[in-house]
């Protein structure tokens, strides 16, 4: 991967609806070495796919909250599996320190989320818990 496709990338995390066109005017290259860069990134699994970003208020899930999670000795795997396999657990991390793991958590209400973080506690192999309530987003992407 060279700069070109580090900026292609940088511009297609921005909008990945922006034309080829566009692309190649942006970047100062022809649109067929935009295209074939793009197909290069897909098939070599680089692009794994293009998604689309939401304004949080449009999002039907309203309550979002982070959960820093401890894992009891060599439980990881286990409640790693656990967690990716909720519904209502739209992200997971790994991360190093006091926490094990950082779960990003959805609900449409506060007696759901209190339900959900009920389960997520419950979970074997999970020691500790904490929540932060996610309650303003100032920057997407």
């Amino acid at each position: 991967m060279d700069d070109i496709d580090r900026q292609l990338i940088a511009l297609l995390r921005d909008n990945a609806r922006l034309p080829v066109v566009a692309l190649a005017a942006k970047l100062r290259v022809a649109r067929a070495t935009v295209q074939n860069r793009i197909a290069r990134l897909e098939a070599d699994g680089t692009i794994v796919g293009y998604t689309v970003r939401l304004r949080p208020a449009a999002e039907a899930q309203r309550i979002r909250a982070m959960t820093s999670i401890a894992v009891e000795g060599a439980h990881g795997p286990e409640v790693q599996r656990t967690l990716r396999g909720h519904p209502h657990v739209v992200a997971l991390y790994s991360t190093n320190g006091r926490w094990d793991l950082l779960a990003e958590i959805r609900a449409d209400s506060l007696e759901e989320f209190d339900r959900v973080l009920g389960t997520l506690r419950t979970v074997p192999g999970i020691s500790n818990t904490e929540t932060s309530l996610l309650l303003s987003t100032y920057k997407l992407g």
